[in-house]
């Protein structure tokens, strides 16, 4: 009898266990069968295709793959939905951040196709001994060559701060082999440059070129020295700048503004965000005047268009690039990435569409295609001057 009950809690057990391994396997099965290949049929079989006749070499991985993305992305039809390799992302996240892991020297190549080092002053790669000119010969035992780009060049030798780099390099006259090991720092990579008027010297002109991490902080700092130096009123450049953190451009309005709306945010089948003012900004009485062109774009135009309407500061210039959607930022398995357009914004206040017209300047200034006369920034100037000879 006992025999009996433990052949029937044995087959009994059994049973369960099959059943258990079958619905695990099943969603194994499952999983497998929702994979790539399988959703996307005809891209698996033109890849067989290629594997199996084509006569040139297949690109070693993960070119392939890239191209694959980068032709699903272009079937999205979304300018801004864009994919980075993992040099590239590396790059664009350490300039928006505003700082790096490196040795403080720029790069550029020589007539030769030699890759040159430039040390900037009181940073690891003087402090080592490299001079203005030296060649870069190899990186960690690889060696540089004309085919490689300055994105590799920096990607191979930025890397985390207090870690060493290998460098060989080639000194004039006769460019012998010399190896440094330098200890990398952190160095900054400025989002501004500032400077007074070479004429009004009560102007202080401060260019912005990235909407970075640490923008913000970079103004307070201009803004104190120009002070200093005895600026009272002030032109702040946008030209050019593509954007970069929407949150920077917020900050950078704050700074600016005692209260009001900045900017209003919408994601798919999400209930509208807005940015207000939360407190009056340090620099809300500060005399300032915009300038915009037809590359004033994104996190740039927030800042102006948020200052424009809240009557806070003309903008002189073009009218802006008009670019109202916002991007996340996927980050890949193997360092690159995916920037996917998911939400859109508007200043509240401004009637046409950013997007379709950009932001329309107080004072319309065309610049000429003689790049010898700044049209734009003279008419800032001029400005100015008419209303300092007002009050």
């Amino acid at each position: 009898m006992k025999y009996k009950i433990f052949i029937r809690a044995f087959i009994m057990s059994l049973l369960v266990t099959t059943f258990i391994s079958l619905v695990f396997f099943a969603g194994y099965y499952y999983r497998d069968n929702q994979s790539l290949p399988h959703a996307f049929p005809i891209l698996q079989q033109a890849h067989q295709i290629l594997i199996d006749n084509a006569m040139k070499d297949i690109p070693a991985d993960p070119a392939l793959e890239y191209g694959m993305i980068r032709g699903m992305l272009e079937a999205y039809d979304d300018p801004y939905t864009i994919f980075l390799e993992p040099q590239q992302h590396e790059l664009l996240s350490q300039s928006l951040e505003g700082k790096f892991g490196g040795i403080g020297a720029e790069i550029s190549m020589d007539d030769g196709g030699n890759w040159l080092l430039f040390p900037f002053p009181d940073n690891p790669a003087e402090k080592a001994g490299i001079q203005k000119g030296d060649r870069l010969l190899e990186i960690d035992d690889n060696i540089v060559t004309s085919e490689w780009t300055s994105d590799q060049i920096q990607e191979a030798i930025r890397g985390p701060v207090g870690e060493k780099v290998k460098l060989i390099i080639g000194q004039a006259p006769n460019f012998s082999p010399i190896t440094k090991t330098i200890h990398r720092a952190e160095i900054q990579l400025p989002s501004i440059t500032w400077r007074l008027d070479v004429e009004s010297h009560w102007i202080g002109i401060i260019k912005i070129n990235l909407m970075a991490a640490t923008t913000k902080d970079e103004i307070l700092e201009a803004v104190d020295k120009l002070k200093t130096q005895k600026a009272t009123h002030f032109i702040l450049d946008l030209r050019d700048n593509p954007g970069g953190y929407l949150s920077a451009g917020i900050e950078i309005a704050r700074l600016f503004l005692s209260d009001g709306v900045i900017m209003e945010q919408q994601y798919p089948n999400k209930d509208v965000q807005q940015f207000k003012v939360t407190q009056r900004g340090e620099f809300a009485d500060l005399p300032i005047v915009l300038l915009i062109n037809r590359n004033s774009a994104s996190a740039s135009e927030v800042a102006a268009g948020a200052l424009q309407i809240n009557g806070r500061a003309i903008l002189v210039g073009e009218p802006s690039y008009g670019k109202d959607t916002i991007q996340l930022i996927f980050d890949l398995k193997d360092g690159s990435s995916i920037r996917v357009t998911a939400a859109k914004w508007w200043i509240p206040g401004i009637e046409n569409s950013i997007g379709e017209f950009g932001l329309k300047p107080d004072i319309l200034i065309m610049q000429s295609e003689d790049k010898s006369t700044d049209d734009i920034l003279k008419a800032a100037i001029v400005y100015w001057q008419e209303q300092v000879v007002q009050e």
